[in-house]
């Protein structure tokens, strides 16, 4: 069973971001340093280990007056189907309602929408295209439901 997990050494992060690369970056030649924004020591960072390895990741950060974003979700390409990423999105929104946030955002790309729907998110609009490539939708869910 796994079990989702809130980082806090900067080794864990480290190994978050280099996640992060593997699965949002590299397949579209972006350097490494687009896997991070800097701002990792004010987000939330929940990720899930197997046999020491991070294999599931994903960033919540508060932008003030109730509003949450998650961030940066990504899981290893050969634990996806699993349930990772709803155990993910599962911690951090607990973690968002324990600094009071009420509601979250996020930008999800067009193939991740379906999953997101399936955790109580809508889609709000169409947003942007990532690298002229990749459709995102900004998608939002209450969390006082």
């Amino acid at each position: 069973m796994y079990t989702a997990q809130i980082a806090n050494t900067q080794n864990q992060i480290d190994a978050i971001i280099d996640l992060r690369y593997d699965i949002l970056r590299k397949p579209w030649n972006q350097p490494k340093e687009t896997s991070s924004d800097g701002m990792e020591d004010t987000a939330i960072n929940a990720f899930i280990v197997d046999n020491g390895k991070v294999i599931a990741c994903g960033r919540l950060q508060d932008n003030g007056e109730g509003l949450g974003q998650i961030r940066y979700m990504a899981v290893d390409s050969d634990y996806q189907g699993k349930g990772l990423g709803k155990l993910i999105v599962i911690k951090l929104e607990e973690e968002a309602r324990n600094i009071n946030i009420r509601t979250v955002e996020l930008q999800a790309r067009e193939n991740a929408v379906e999953f997101y729907k399936s955790q109580g998110y809508a889609v709000k609009e169409t947003s942007f295209k990532l690298w002229d490539i990749i459709q995102h939708y900004l998608m939002t869910k209450n969390l006082n439901k």
